[in-house]
């Protein structure tokens, strides 16, 4: 799988086992994953290009880089990659933002859409897809399908933990898009859920059950 990347900074380690604690309550859990997001944006960003710009200093004008072409779009998967946004967009507070929302079934644990929103036009901008948890990988593949479908090309797939399962059927689904990963565990049980896994992301990050 040569196009996914493995995010195994210590930080990122650390606040990932903190995640997986139950005992980390709403607010705590909430603030790990903006902030590993940060981090993982940090890494997963490194190549948006460049162009030189006029400033004025101080002291003198000079040529310097800034951020060239159309800004950034993340398009979270609904509803647990919203905890992700902000974390995206305090590296890039100027990236526009859409959705995707998707739900599973919770007998064939496939995805379906009732929502899909994209930043224009996307097919300019580098974009961002973050959910917290690549379990199946239904929805990752179900999601850049659609981006793709209307115009998006450089897409960066982005997500805290993954599951073997998942991450190889989203690599040999979209071989094109980057994929950065924070942790890979060990499975899928029956119920398509990650072990050791650290629950239900979108009821920890919103405080539901």
């Amino acid at each position: 799988m040569t196009n996914v990347t493995i995010l195994d900074h210590p930080l990122i380690q650390h606040k990932i086992s903190i995640l997986r604690n139950k005992a980390t309550g709403t607010n705590e859990f909430r603030a790990l994953t903006e902030e590993i997001a940060m981090l993982m944006g940090y890494e997963a960003l490194r190549d948006l290009p460049l162009e030189d710009r006029e400033v004025e200093t101080p002291l003198e004008t000079c040529m310097t880089p800034m951020l060239a072409g159309k800004k950034l779009a993340v398009v979270p998967i609904l509803r647990a990659g919203l905890g992700m946004v902000n974390g995206i967009l305090a590296l890039v507070p100027s990236a526009k933002v859409g959705h995707i929302g998707l739900y599973r079934d919770e007998t064939t644990h496939e995805p379906h859409e009732y929502y899909c929103k994209l930043p224009h036009p996307i097919e300019q901008r580098t974009i961002v897809v973050p959910d917290p948890m690549l379990a199946t990988g239904g929805s990752a593949v179900q999601a850049i399908d659609f981006i793709k479908a209307r115009g998006g090309k450089t897409i960066k797939f982005m997500s805290i933990i993954a599951a073997p399962e998942g991450l190889r059927r989203l690599s040999e689904a979209h071989p094109d898009i980057q994929i950065y990963i924070g942790h890979v565990d060990r499975c899928l049980n029956e119920n398509a859920y990650i072990c050791p896994g650290l629950g239900d992301a979108g009821d920890r990050i919103f405080g539901t059950r």
